[in-house]
C-alpha cells in the first residue's frame, strides 16, 4: 500500500519542491510570473485549503493542437497545477514500480525511443532472429482520455491507497473535469496527473495482457500498442478478448477501422516510424511535418531537436537533407 500521509502531501515543503520542478521552463509565462511574485502566500493559502478540506479545483482554460492530430488541450491554473506536482511526485514511484515493463508512455527512463528500440527486439525474437515471418497486430483506443471512467480508477486508487485525506483530494482532482455531455468520464490533456492515472488505468490491461493471455512481445505506447508473432492466426484470435476486456472491465472501446495486421518485413508504421526487420525510417508526413516546423521556426533548439529524433533510425540522407536547407546563403541559421 502507499504509505505517505495526506500532511506529507500538502505540506509546505512538498508544496515547494513542487513548485521548483513546476517553474522549470515557465518563468516566461505571464500566469506564472504573477504566482511567483506572492509565492508564499498562495503556496500557505494552498496549504490551509488542503488543511481544512475546503479546497476546489479551478475551472479550465481550452485550446486547440494539432501535432498531428487536433487535440483539445484543458489547461489548470498555476496554483492546481503545482498541486498536480506535489500528487504526482509522490504517487509515481508508488505506481511506477507495478508497471509493466513494456509500457513506455510518459514514465522515466523509459519514452518514445525506448519504446521503438524494443519493437526491434521484439521483432528479431518473434522471427526467430529474422528465420521466420514476423506477424505485428497494432491497435488503439477510441477516444481514450476522453473516455476514462472516474469510478473505475477511484476503484483501482483506493485497492493502493488506505488514507481517506489522500482519497478525497484524488477524487477532487478527478472530478474537475468530465467529457462534454458524458458525467463522470475523462480526464483532461494538459494535467500531469492525468499521465500518471491513465498508466494506472491502463496497467490493468497491461497485466491482463501479460499474465492472463500470457503474451511475450507487447508493447504499450499511450493508447498505441502492438503484439508481435509468427502467428498471424494467433494473433487475430487476440481481438474479441482484448475487445472484451477493455469495454467490460474498463469502458474503453477499442477502437474498430485501427486494427491493422502485417508484416514487419513489408515495414510497419509505429510510433512515427516505419519499422523494417533490419532499420527503420521517418513516416513521410513526419518527414513533412518536420520541414514545415523548420520553415516557421528555423532555429537552433529546433534543428537540434530534429538532427536528435532523425538519430534514432536510418536518416543519413535526411539529415543531410536538413542541414543542407539550414545552410542555404538565405537561411537565418
Amino acid at each position: 500500500m502507499f504509505n505517505h500521509t495526506f500532511e506529507e502531501l500538502i505540506s509546505m515543503n512538498n508544496l515547494l519542491d513542487a513548485w521548483g520542478e513546476f517553474v522549470v521552463g515557465k518563468r516566461g509565462k505571464t500566469d506564472v510570473q504573477e504566482f511567483e511574485l506572492h509565492l508564499m502566500d498562495y503556496l500557505l493559502d494552498l496549504h490551509k485549503e488542503l488543511s481544512d478540506k475546503t479546497y476546489r479545483h479551478s475551472k479550465y482554460e481550452s485550446f486547440v493542437i494539432v501535432d498531428p492530430k487536433r487535440r483539445l488541450i484543458h489547461k489548470a491554473s498555476v496554483r492546481d497545477r503545482v498541486l498536480h506536482h506535489a500528487l504526482y511526485r509522490m504517487l509515481y514511484p508508488y505506481f511506477d514500480r507495478s508497471f509493466a515493463s513494456d509500457s513506455f508512455s510518459c514514465r522515466d527512463g523509459k519514452g518514445m525511443h525506448k519504446a521503438i528500440d524494443r519493437f526491434h527486439v521484439f521483432a528479431g525474437k518473434a522471427s526467430q532472429n529474422h528465420t521466420r515471418t514476423c506477424w505485428v497486430m497494432k491497435c488503439d483506443i477510441r477516444q481514450f482520455f476522453g473516455s476514462i471512467d472516474h469510478r473505475i480508477l477511484m476503484r483501482i486508487l483506493k485497492q493502493h491507497i488506505s488514507d481517506s485525506d489522500i482519497i478525497w483530494l484524488l477524487e477532487k482532482i478527478i472530478e474537475s473535469f468530465e467529457t462534454e455531455n458524458r458525467p463522470h468520464i475523462g480526464l483532461p490533456l494538459g494535467n500531469l496527473t492525468s499521465q500518471l492515472f491513465s498508466n494506472v488505468y491502463m496497467n490493468r490491461f497491461d497485466q491482463f495482457v501479460k499474465h492472463k493471455l500470457k503474451i511475450k512481445y507487447y508493447i504499450r505506447y499511450a493508447d498505441d500498442f502492438v503484439f508481435l508473432s509468427e502467428d498471424k492466426s494467433f494473433l487475430e484470435s487476440l481481438i474479441p478478448s482484448i475487445r472484451s476486456f477493455l469495454l467490460f472491465d474498463l469502458h474503453l472501446t477499442l477502437h474498430p477501422t485501427k486494427i491493422s495486421l502485417g508484416k514487419v518485413g513489408s515495414g510497419i508504421d509505429f510510433l512515427g516510424w516505419v519499422h523494417f526487420m533490419d532499420h527503420r525510417v521517418l513516416r513521410t508526413v513526419t518527414k513533412r511535418r518536420m520541414f514545415k516546423r523548420i520553415e516557421f521556426h528555423p532555429t537552433k533548439p529546433t534543428i537540434q531537436s530534429y538532427l536528435g529524433l532523425l538519430s534514432h533510425g536510418n536518416t543519413r540522407t535526411l539529415q543531410d537533407d536538413l542541414m543542407l536547407s539550414i545552410n542555404k546563403p538565405n537561411s537565418p541559421l
